[in-house]
């Protein structure tokens, strides 16, 4: 009897909760009042959203100033432009009453078992109410008011004149809403006539507007999102599959981007893009937030100029048009400058293109995470590499020194070979040979970990890649190029690269502000080490000479320069604890330059904004690093061979406990071999291995060195060699 009660004042209470709910949300709804579309006083009040550099004083551009924005009647913007926005945006737009329950569903099943308020579900209803009508503040009450809104709007309008209201309200990029302006803007004609691959590429927009621009870096991606728009259209009967095919071959031209009053562009829109991923597309330019960046516009101003000025006399000398430049504070990871190309407006050169994230193949800019992850596992700055002629493929003879697939015998970019060097002399001469021998001990898979944790995404398959890859083999920007030198420059820790240092809301509201989240990537005393190498100008001088571009007289600054082999990219990164900053020189087409390094094409200008930023950061030095003495000969530069003998210099023999120390003298027994004679790859400071032929590239590389050798008078073995000779 009692459950019987229970299970009835339960019931009563569940449905007296419904109908409280039920009523709540009847009144919420009958409060909202739908406004007047034809009063501007009833509409959202917009505005701008303003950018500026660190200072908070420098406005690099106003996002919403100059709003174009042509209303027209719905009779006169093209039938394409109409299907294929309700092909993309809202396939059930005819079907619906403003609202789809299943959307809804999933987005409060999203939004109530995630951190925030985020998830949209919105219909082309939705989007009129959100542009027009309601603020973008993500709320659970917003989001109950453009539900109901949305429904009430569909009672009061008709299809064609909620569809009117948003393709006269859409953002299309920058300063340019509404379909007219749109047209107008990107194809020098009226929404009007139209083609239906020119209504599919508009329509692709309203999504990320800054993202898919047509003058920006992702226009391959805006040619896949246009056909996606010309799939849906096949699939809701809009036009046929022949119309599909047709249209996505048609070559669509857009007009010149007009030059308008702003400063630091490339970098500009990267933090406009970023804005978007992070808050959405709709509505950014008109949402009145401040953003104070972390551009240096000092910095800024003079990149600009070195790089426009060094890129025209490259054109010349070098057959490479185009450079580009990015700095950061590796203390922080803040962007200080970002010049993407030598002119944002020159469109002979598609100036507009961001080179700083374009993905490009580093030379042996690269060279650096491998030997850092070499030092990882044991292998020491000292360590002895032979710089001979080597075949690597096992797919050939060792004996054959052809480079022609599947064949891999590298040369160095001066044809020459300088037997055994020290992976400090390899690297600062950025040899080839040996970086391909580091690549193999150091292992494939391990020197992309090292790149991706010091802040490289692009590299992520290491199936992709072989031993090529310590030559530049894969393929990287700019950008994390540097912010991955800025953890040697940072002694091993990261910090993730950002161009925001704050960001407050048109009430004042801070949304976020820089924090500095750094986190350690490699050993300190690895990054010390490498910081070490790079910046000794004397075991760069047989490669670069005494004075060249990456040599600061009194000053401490690590370099590294990168060419590839085809001559199509020019690099250079380099730091202080400052400061990190890298350039790139070359063609946007990707035609190659003259044959030239990287030392004449892009260095030159490197320096010369370092010259200038090494006032406004003064070089304060690198820590010095340790170094281990008690490894075996091969690892503390010692080739000649393996076994170590201590003199008695006056008899003559081997010394004794009674031999004084002015008397000993140290000498090896001569026995030349590969490195991998004297170590297990995977651990060089082990014991030697029992059999060094179970390696599989011993037989290859052991071939090659004992010619070299021979040939170089090192064929005798068991002779006494001196130390101090060495």
């Amino acid at each position: 009897m009692r459950r019987k009660q229970l299970k009835r004042t339960l019931l009563f209470a569940a449905g007296a909760f419904v109908a409280l709910v039920g009523g709540g949300l009847l009144l919420f709804a009958a409060s909202i009042r739908l406004p007047d579309f034809d009063v501007a006083t009833e509409r959202k009040v917009e505005q701008s959203t303003k950018i500026f550099d660190r200072t908070g004083k420098i406005l690099l551009y106003d996002l919403h100033e100059n709003v174009r924005r042509t209303v027209i009647p719905f009779d006169s913007i093209s039938r394409h432009v109409k299907n294929a926005t309700v092909a993309i945006e809202d396939a059930e737009f005819y079907q619906h009453g403003g609202i789809k329950v299943s959307a809804i569903i999933r987005a409060v099943f999203v939004n109530i078992t995630s951190i925030g308020f985020s998830q949209g579900g919105s219909t082309i209803t939705q989007q009129v109410v959100k542009n027009s009508l309601l603020t973008t503040e993500k709320t659970i009450t917003r989001k109950l008011k453009e539900w109901v809104l949305a429904i009430k709007l569909e009672q009061a309008l008709s299809k064609e004149e909620i569809l009117s209201l948003y393709l006269n309200e859409a953002p299309y990029g920058g300063s340019v809403y509404g379909i007219e302006e749109a047209s107008r803007r990107f194809f020098n004609k009226s929404a009007s006539d139209l083609t239906l691959t020119e209504s599919a590429y508009l329509a692709a927009l309203p999504q990320a507007p800054t993202y898919f621009s047509p003058y920006g870096d992702n226009l391959k991606e805006l040619d896949a999102r246009k056909n996606v728009v010309l799939r849906r259209m096949v699939e809701l009967g809009f036009i046929t599959e022949e119309d599909r095919a047709s249209a996505e071959k048609e070559v669509v031209t857009f007009q010149p981007q007009p030059e308008k009053g702003i400063l630091a562009p490339h970098f500009v829109f990267y933090v406009k893009s970023y804005l978007e991923k992070k808050y959405g597309s709709g509505g950014i330019d008109s949402r009145g937030l401040n953003v104070i960046t972390t551009l240096d516009y000092e910095l800024q101003e003079k990149a600009e100029e070195i790089i426009l000025k060094g890129a025209l006399q490259n054109k010349e000398k070098f057959n490479a048009e185009n450079a580009s430049l990015v700095a950061l504070d590796p203390k922080t990871g803040q962007i200080l400058t970002m010049v993407g190309s030598r002119d944002y407006f020159d469109k002979d050169i598609d100036g507009n293109v961001n080179i700083t994230l374009a993905l490009r193949q580093p030379g042996s800019a690269f060279k650096p995470f491998v030997y850092a992850t070499a030092f990882k596992k044991g292998y020491t700055p000292d360590t002895v590499l032979f710089d001979v002629p080597t075949q690597f493929s096992t797919a050939c003879p060792a004996s054959s020194m052809s480079n022609i697939s599947p064949c891999y015998s590298p040369k160095n970019y001066d044809l020459l070979f300088r037997g055994p060097m020290t992976i400090r002399q390899a690297l600062a001469q950025s040899v080839n040979v040996p970086a391909v021998e580091a690549v193999y001990l150091a292992g494939l898979t391990e020197s992309l970990k090292t790149a991706r944790d010091m802040g490289i995404t692009t590299l992520a398959d290491p199936a992709r890649y072989g031993l090529t890859l310590v030559l530049g083999g894969g393929e990287v920007t700019l950008l994390e190029l540097t912010s991955a030198y800025s953890v040697f420059a940072n002694d091993g820790s990261r910090n993730p690269t950002t161009p925001i240092l704050k960001i407050e809301d048109s009430t004042g509201r801070v949304l976020e502000e820089f924090n500095a989240r750094s986190f350690r990537v490699i050993d300190r005393n690895i990054a010390l080490q490498m910081s070490d190498i790079l910046s000794d100008n004397t075991a760069r001088t047989p490669a670069f000479g005494e004075r060249s571009s990456l040599y600061f007289p009194g000053k401490q600054v690590a370099a590294k320069t990168g060419t590839t082999n085809d001559y199509r990219d020019a690099w250079i990164i380099g730091y202080t604890p400052s400061i990190s900053a890298g350039a790139w020189a070359g063609n946007n087409d990707n035609t190659p330059m003259e044959k030239k390094v990287a030392g004449f094409i892009i260095a030159p200008l490197w320096h010369e904004f370092m010259e200038f930023a090494l006032q406004k950061f003064p070089e304060t030095g690198f820590a010095s690093p340790t170094y281990e003495e008690d490894v075996k000969p091969v690892l503390r530069g010692i080739w000649q061979g393996g076994e170590m003998v201590t003199v008695d210099t006056k008899t003559g023999k081997p010394a004794n406990d009674n031999t004084p120390a002015s008397r000993r003298r140290e000498y090896v027994k001569q026995d030349v071999h590969s490195i991998l004679y004297w170590v297990e790859k995977d651990d060089p400071q082990g014991p030697e291995p029992d059999n060094p032929g179970n390696d599989p590239q011993f037989t290859r590389w052991e071939s090659s060195v004992r010619a070299w050798a021979v040939a170089n008078g090192y064929g005798e073995k068991g002779k006494l060699i001196p130390l101090n000779n060495n």
